[in-house]
């Protein structure tokens, strides 16, 4: 067993989406940040935000991923790219020995995602793919369930719907007008938080949100996912219909041991709800049922002046943050795996492609399995 009041001391690959990432890393007493690196060719904007968490933190800047990795003392790598460089800085960490704590979506690509399972398992590190499980909401669904309180678990759904803006509504763009360039889109989203979809590759609201709400089925079912059947649209957002990628989606998924899931997701925008959006967790057993809303507990707050577009309600108790890095130390002390491995993360990976794929053919995917 490790020194369990050991400092482990993490560098950060690449800042450019949020970085809530790399700040709970910062923020937890058991880590330490020692560094920011990426790669000397990434463009001007990149630079620039690494730059600029670098020096809020008082650490330096090394335009040089495997440079920075061999001149400081390193325990892992926080990973918060673009998504489609995700695996790359996460392969390169785990092949220098490091443990990898990574941003999500995991990757945009599941060979990527393969590729990395791989690595963990042949560098013998730690990987932990960023989720929500540890939400108060979360935390007493699975009390719930594990308690057989409900029975035997039969079936499970999720609404997940963010009240989040992505840009101008659809139908807003006039005739003449070019299209939406989805990654100048995200940099100009940055300022008020909605890139989750950071990259130069266009993703929908499956890809980007879709392991929230597939973390939560994993985590209280403990079952695969085998088969989806999806229908997808893009009903809200210019930005989606420039890029022919989703922003609503329905998905059924059949799971082993006879359970039955689904999900709805979508970015619906903020004049659609008065709060960061609807999200429930319905779960049925063989002895009665639960409906949980992810969102509580909640204080509502109104005040005089209030600006419009400042949400009501206010989450309280949410220690999601600080309890994932808990979790990471506990895994980096005994040799567990963390809450979310690289096998749970690509396996929900794998079924986010399968439902983009029905989504497209309106046929069911078979989920592909890892070889």
């Amino acid at each position: 067993m490790a020194n369990p009041e050991k400092t482990f001391r993490a560098c950060v690959l690449s800042v450019v989406k949020h970085d809530y990432l790399p700040r709970a890393v910062a923020a937890h007493p058991r880590f330490e940040l020692l560094v920011v690196a990426d790669d000397a060719d990434q463009p001007d904007w990149v630079h620039e935000r690494n730059q600029r968490f670098a020096d809020e933190f008082g650490i330096p800047y090394v335009r040089d991923v495997a440079k920075a990795i061999a001149e400081h003392d390193l325990d892992l790598a926080a990973v918060s790219s673009e998504a489609e460089r995700h695996c790359d800085l996460a392969v390169r960490a785990a092949d220098a020995g490091l443990h990898v704590i990574a941003d999500k979506p995991m990757s945009t690509r599941l060979s990527e995602c393969d590729q990395l399972v791989e690595a963990v398992q042949r560098n013998n590190i730690k990987f932990l793919l960023w989720n929500r499980n540890y939400l108060p909401a979360l935390i007493q669904a699975k009390e719930v369930v594990q308690s057989g309180a409900i029975g035997e678990l039969h079936a499970i759904h999720v609404d997940f719907y963010f009240s989040k803006d992505a840009g101008p509504p659809k139908g807003a763009r006039q005739p003449g007008d070019p299209p939406i360039n989805w990654l100048e889109r995200q940099i100009e989203a940055h300022a008020d938080g909605s890139d989750g979809g950071v990259g130069i590759e266009a993703m929908g609201e499956l890809q980007i949100e879709g392991i929230y709400p597939l973390g939560y089925i994993r985590m209280l079912t403990g079952a695969d996912v085998r088969r989806v059947f999806a229908r997808t649209a893009t009903h809200f957002h210019q930005a989606n219909v420039d890029n022919n990628v989703d922003d609503l989606a329905t998905v059924s998924l059949e799971l082993d041991n006879g359970i039955v899931g689904s999900l709805c997701i979508g970015r619906i925008g903020a004049a659609s709800h008065p709060d960061i959006g609807e999200i429930k967790i319905h779960a049925i057993g063989s002895r009665g049922g639960i409906v949980i809303t992810e969102a509580r507990p909640e204080v509502s707050i109104h005040y005089r002046d209030q600006p419009p577009l400042e949400f009501k309600n206010k989450r309280i108790a949410n220690e999601n943050d600080f309890l994932l890095m808990d979790d990471f130390a506990r895994a980096l002390d005994t040799g567990c795996e963390p809450i979310l491995n690289a096998r749970g993360g690509r396996d929900i990976a794998a079924t986010v492609f399968a439902a983009v794929e029905s989504g497209e053919t309106g046929q069911p995917v078979e989920v592909t399995p890892l070889k």
